[in-house]
């Protein structure tokens, strides 16, 4: 949690600087650029690394194997990428964005090289060394970018920024991995490898589709320059799932790996981290939206006025990731990929044509679509397979009916008090001094559940039962 929130709060400034230096035009340019890369960082490593964390015996004897797969395949998948980016970004509605693409994709090559000291680290619960790469990576790369920016090298200061703290980062994880990096291939072991990881690559794929087809279609409908203005409201409404979401997956599969002999405690846990997690993000979504359009204008500017219409919903869209981000890692653990598979399928299937009709409203017609799917597709596939995976709907419902029913009204206060006319910042300020109070409110009543998961956390890695 303080690695993501001091990146966060760290590089705000930075990021406020560069859209106001770059604005929506380069902005969009290198968010093409960025579809790009994470498109084959989902798939670039097989999804054989996350068999690191859950392996029940000695990772040193997969290690081996788990890098060369890593290695191979992120060389094969670069060099397509690399030839596919003239199509890539003339589809995506920016053919000037080529030559950042192919810069930007050079990050899979490391990607495939950390892999495995990454897992080994997320096994053994070593964030304290994660966190200073993490800070070199974000710094080096923000430090890059905001210099060449103020050059005027446009979005590929961006890129090269990325790329250079990406490869600073590398050589600290390969130099402080728990085990020498080393290159195999155990046949043994090959197999089983790769009946866990390819289902879950072919997941990660669909999951890439499903998070980010909204830019493909919004950029391949609506051009670069409402790309640039929908993916600033999309990185803000990810704010709460960078800051809480993703530190939690750094360490819940670890965790329920932990437990996945044990059922019973396994589905406790889960619960808990579900109660907890939703009682923390939930109010905090609800402000994101309910102040979306104060908050682009005063952290931005005017000229990014246009993305509030979009951020509202990707806010509360937001909610809807941040649970489904931790149910994908249950049942990952719970050796359910297959059904995440499918899952992920039939969100793609409905979302295809949503976002298709919903782009005849702008960016905020294609925000709307992926939260009405979400609410009437993939909702009820998630529960239904936590169903089959022994924790019953019932029992989610539990954890998350009281942080809805606050969220709802802190929504209605923020309206209300729109309706005032309050000067800004007051709304602001008295509808964030609400979240925060409902947030601290659930958490205190969920307060043995808090302290179970911080012993747990505290009571050591994998490998001592």
């Amino acid at each position: 949690m303080l690695n993501t929130g001091v990146a966060k709060l760290g590089t705000l400034g930075i990021g406020i600087v560069l859209a106001r230096v770059l604005g929506p035009d380069s902005y969009g340019t290198f968010a093409v650029a960025m579809v790009a890369l994470l498109a084959v960082l989902t798939f670039n490593e097989l999804g054989v690394s996350l068999a690191i964390v859950r392996w029940p015996g000695d990772p040193a004897r997969i290690a081996p194997t788990v890098t060369t797969i890593s290695v191979v395949g992120s060389v094969l998948f670069c060099a397509g990428a690399l030839a596919a980016a003239p199509w890539f970004a003339a589809t995506m509605g920016d053919p000037g964005a080529t030559d950042v693409v192919r810069v930007m994709v050079c990050c899979v090559l490391v990607s495939g090289v950390v892999a495995t000291p990454a897992a080994l680290m997320q096994r053994g619960f070593d964030q304290k060394t994660k966190m200073v790469i993490d800070q070199v990576n974000v710094w080096v790369g923000a430090v890059v970018s905001i210099v060449l920016a103020l050059v005027g090298l446009g979005a590929m200061s961006l890129a090269i920024g990325r790329v250079a703290g990406t490869l600073i980062s590398g050589v600290m994880f390969v130099m402080k991995s728990p085990l020498r990096l080393r290159f195999g291939l155990d046949v043994k072991v090959l197999r089983p490898l790769l009946r866990f990881g390819l289902p879950l690559a072919g997941a990660s794929i669909i999951v890439f589709c499903v998070g980010y087809l909204d830019q493909l279609v919004t950029g391949n409908l609506l051009g670069a320059t409402m790309l640039g203005l929908y993916v600033l409201a999309f990185n803000l409404a990810s704010w709460p799932v960078t800051v809480f979401s993703q530190p939690l997956r750094s360490v819940a599969p670890a965790v329920l790996a932990r437990l996945q002999h044990d059922a019973a405690r396994m589905q406790a846990t889960m619960t808990a981290l579900i109660g907890v997690l939703t009682s923390v993000t939930f109010p905090m979504v609800a402000l994101l939206a309910a102040e979306s359009g104060p908050i682009v204008r005063f952290v931005y500017g005017e000229p990014w006025a246009g993305a509030a219409s979009a951020l509202y919903w990707l806010a509360l869209l937001a909610g809807f990731r941040i649970l489904f981000e931790l149910m994908y890692d249950y049942l990952v653990v719970a050796g359910m990929t297959g059904s995440i598979m499918t899952t992920q399928i039939s969100w793609l299937i409905a979302l295809i044509p949503a976002l298709l009709l919903g782009a005849a409203g702008g960016i905020a017609g294609v925000a709307a679509a992926q939260l009405v799917v979400v609410a009437a597709v993939v909702l009820p596939a998630y529960l239904w397979r936590l169903n089959a995976a022994g924790l019953s709907p019932r029992k989610v419902g539990r954890q998350v009916w009281l942080p809805t029913v606050c969220s709802a009204a802190i929504m209605a206060l923020s309206a209300l008090l729109q309706d005032k006319g309050l000067p800004f910042p007051a709304g602001l300020i008295i509808s964030s001094f609400a979240a925060l109070g409902a947030a601290g409110s659930m958490l205190w009543l969920r307060r043995a559940d808090v302290a179970t998961l911080r012993q747990m956390g505290r009571s050591g890695g994998l490998d001592q039962h």
